[in-house]
């Protein structure tokens, strides 16, 4: 049990800050805005905030950081002069193991290569006071939910996909790592408003269809933008009859539609999830105060009055999806997947199928996917694909061994990666990848960008529940229906697979030998946190210069990118992960995935100070030694993907100024304010198009920058010829205040001081 305390803190907060929140705004509150009104950091400053407008200050309940992102967070929680994080928080080991031969093999390996940074990690959790979940203990969101999320509870993590947490009834949210010392360092932690959408939940899931294939209609219906700047709030008969992990399922997903977060009411699925892993006391104490944790019953009785969007699914009818190839809201049925993989040219051999992540690693997935992998033994099916499974925690990889799931895998050829981000992330060495090959993968995870598993930009990855995806798996072909299609077996026989079966929770409970936390420290002024000045992993941080106060002038370009520029494009994964604690480093792989408007490649840009082409990070060094400020242009929903924060980090530590574009996702551009960047866009999507190769740009008004002022752009082209442009931005007094500083975290240190 964590946060015991805590969480009847909380609670006994609930219902005088509802009422009065509920007496000012004058109407009924959906749940989202009963945890966002409690949260306020004043709570006696309770307003009528408008949405998708009004920045307000909140303080969440804990941070969640995993290791790839804990590194920056917590290099720069070090320059903030607290000796001891404010509220509860921890740092999950899960990014840097490569899945590669087996769960085991591959955490040795980890553990011997990573060694340098799990143990900085480790020494600065226990200075700090923060909690530390070693190398396989599990992916960062399945152990949150086992052991920290609570209904109505806040929280913020360095991972897009803490939002995971709304399974349990929380509004969770992904932040960078500039945000997390905010908060860490008790601080207001800054949110605009969000818009709300509903999505209203009728009948029931049945035969073939999961959780995973509500949030994959959504996706379909929504595109990877359509939830920015908002909370998406399931409710209704269906959202009660599906269990806590598949509400989790959902709301992790939630971030590949750009969702703030999504949540759903208390209910008793949640009561029995807690009561599952050893929290029977939360459940008691949400039980006593269920009304509040719940939207008020007209909320949902007239739901076009209180959301900004609705929208209903009918359960009775919902079909397995398929969402991909390259992005994760281009979603097909099952039944049309054949003709339109037909009319795309995809290519519909399956190599590999692959289950688990934070996504999709519960006792229900893994037993439902079990019940298939059975059913293939059975009926003397050979497994056409390759087939893997990543669970979640060490206590659902314990648990699921002890109840023989492993075993039955284990029969048809499946491999058991370590519990941890593995093939999701990038890391995964596939072998053969490297031949850039055009081929297909099935997956259970979140994301399917372009090289996102495996490096390979030919791979076609599909997103489908875990059922699904073992099916598919073992009839090998993306054209299978298992509602329709039949197979042969061994025997020359044709066998139709059964709809998959599973339990919700594990009937003899969940067990663990060692679920992998270490406490830190009641004292950690006597540890001491080493960084080799050599090393290549590790960098201390130096403070970013503060604005000069005057206007930029004579900027140079350094890229216009084109299309699709997620944070992966900016920031890779993949084996940059061992150089995420090293600022200068991972700088080297700065916009080597973001596409050349004026070539279509990537990581081939102009130098102008020589003529000729160059990657992108040596074209940038080689301005920022001639001591040229630059610019980056971009396209639509600009940072779209992970939370990392090194998207951000990288072109201010390079000498970037300012990133315009035509719109952002929500953390890339509050993680471009954090650090102290100007995050622009273009007043006229049109003005895109004007820029060209060899601009000279000039800010002519930036010294008066306030906030509602657009600024003026001068673009200066090659010939001689000028235009003027208008550039909008979000930026509020107290950000500006950041942007002056140099960054937020040296205002903090200044107000430390």
């Amino acid at each position: 049990m964590f946060d015991l305390d805590l969480i009847k803190k909380t609670y006994e907060n609930f219902g005088p800050r509802i009422y009065k929140a509920r007496e000012i705004l004058k109407k009924p509150l959906t749940l989202s805005e009963k945890i966002l009104y409690t949260h306020l950091f004043n709570p006696e400053e309770v307003a009528d905030f408008k949405r998708g407008v009004d920045y307000v200050d909140f303080a969440p309940d804990r941070v969640a950081m995993q290791d790839a992102t804990a590194q920056m967070a917590l290099l720069q929680f070090m320059n903030s002069g607290k000796s001891r994080t404010a509220v509860p928080s921890t740092v999950h080991c899960d990014h840097l193991i490569q899945a590669s031969v087996g769960g085991r093999t591959d955490l040795k390996f980890a553990l011997e290569s990573n060694k340098e940074v799990f143990n900085f990690l480790e020494s600065v959790s226990n200075k700090y006071g923060i909690g530390f979940w070693k190398p396989g203990a599990g992916i960062i969101h399945q152990v949150v939910l086992e052991n920290y999320a609570f209904p109505g509870g806040m929280m913020i993590g360095t991972d897009s996909h803490t939002v995971n947490a709304g399974g349990l009834g929380m509004v969770a949210i992904g932040v960078g790592g500039a945000d997390a010392v905010d908060v860490m360092a008790g601080m207001p932690w800054e949110l605009k408003f969000p818009k709300l959408i509903g999505v209203k939940l009728t009948g029931k899931l049945n035969g073939w269809t999961a959780p995973k294939d509500i949030i994959l209609k959504v996706a379909g219906i929504l595109t990877v933008k359509g939830g920015t700047g908002a909370i998406i709030e399931y409710f209704g008969e269906g959202a009660e009859s599906l269990s806590a992990t598949g509400k989790g399922t959902i709301c992790n997903m939630g971030a590949e539609v750009g969702a703030t977060t999504s949540t759903f009411g208390y209910d008793q699925s949640m009561e029995r999830y807690l009561r599952a892993t050893g929290r029977a006391e939360v459940a008691d104490q949400a039980n006593g105060i269920k009304e509040h944790l719940t939207a008020d019953a007209d909320v949902y009785a007239h739901p076009e009055k209180y959301f900004d969007q609705l929208i209903e699914i009918n359960l009775d009818e919902l079909e397995p999806h398929l969402n991909g190839p390259f992005t994760p809201d281009l979603a097909t049925p099952i039944s049309q997947v054949a003709k339109v993989a037909k009319e795309n040219g995809w290519p519909t051999k399956i190599e590999v199928g692959l289950i688990g992540s934070c996504t999709n690693s519960s006792y229900e997935d893994i037993s439902r996917a079990a019940s298939l992998a059975q059913q293939a033994v059975d009926k003397k099916l050979k497994t056409k694909s390759e087939f893997t499974i990543t669970p979640g925690s060490e206590q659902v990889r314990f648990t699921i061994e002890r109840d023989g799931f492993i075993d039955i895998f284990n029969k048809i050829g499946a491999s058991v990666f370590a519990n941890a981000c593995g093939p999701c992330i990038g890391q995964w060495n596939r072998p053969g990848a490297e031949k850039g090959e055009k081929n297909t993968i099935v997956h259970s995870f979140n994301r399917n960008f372009s090289k996102r598993a495996d490096g390979n930009p030919n791979t076609h990855a599909f997103v489908a529940s875990p059922e699904l995806v073992t099916a598919l798996a073992i009839a090998g072909d993306l054209t299978f229906n298992p509602l329709t299609d039949k197979l042969v077996n061994q025997e020359g026989k044709e066998v139709q697979l059964d709809p998959p079966t599973g339990e919700e929770l594990p009937n003899k409970g969940f067990a663990v030998e060692d679920a992998g936390y270490q406490a830190p420290a009641q004292d950690g002024s006597s540890v001491d946190v080493i960084v080799s000045p050599d090393s290549e992993r590790l960098q201390l941080l130096n403070a970013f210069e503060p604005w000069n106060g005057q206007n930029l002038n004579g900027a140079k370009l350094l890229i216009k990118a084109q299309g699709k520029c997620t944070t992966d494009h900016i920031s890779m994964a993949g084996p940059w992960l061992r150089f995420r604690g090293h600022l200068n480093n991972i700088s080297n792989n700065m916009l080597i995935g973001a596409v050349n408007a004026f070539n279509g490649e990537s990581n081939k840009v102009k130098n102008q100070l020589n003529g000729g082409y160059d990657e992108v990070p040596k074209v940038q060094r080689a301005y920022k030694a001639a001591n040229i400020p630059t610019v980056v242009i971009g396209d639509h929903n600009y940072g779209e993907g992970s939370s990392r924060e090194h998207a951000a980090m990288e072109p201010r530590h390079l000498g970037v100024k300012a990133v315009i574009v035509k719109s952002f996702a929500r953390i890339h551009e509050t993680n471009l304010k954090k650090q102290g960047m100007l995050g622009l866009t273009f007043a006229n999507e049109a003005d895109y198009d004007k820029i060209q190769e060899d601009d000279t740009f000039n800010f002519i008004d930036l010294a008066d920058f306030a906030p509602e002022k657009s600024l003026q752009l001068e673009l200066v082209h090659a010939d001689g010829s000028k235009e003027i442009i208008e550039l909008n931005h979000t930026y509020n007094a107290q950000q500006i205040e950041w942007y002056k500083a140099g960054s937020a975290l040296n205002l903090i240190k200044q107000q430390n001081n």
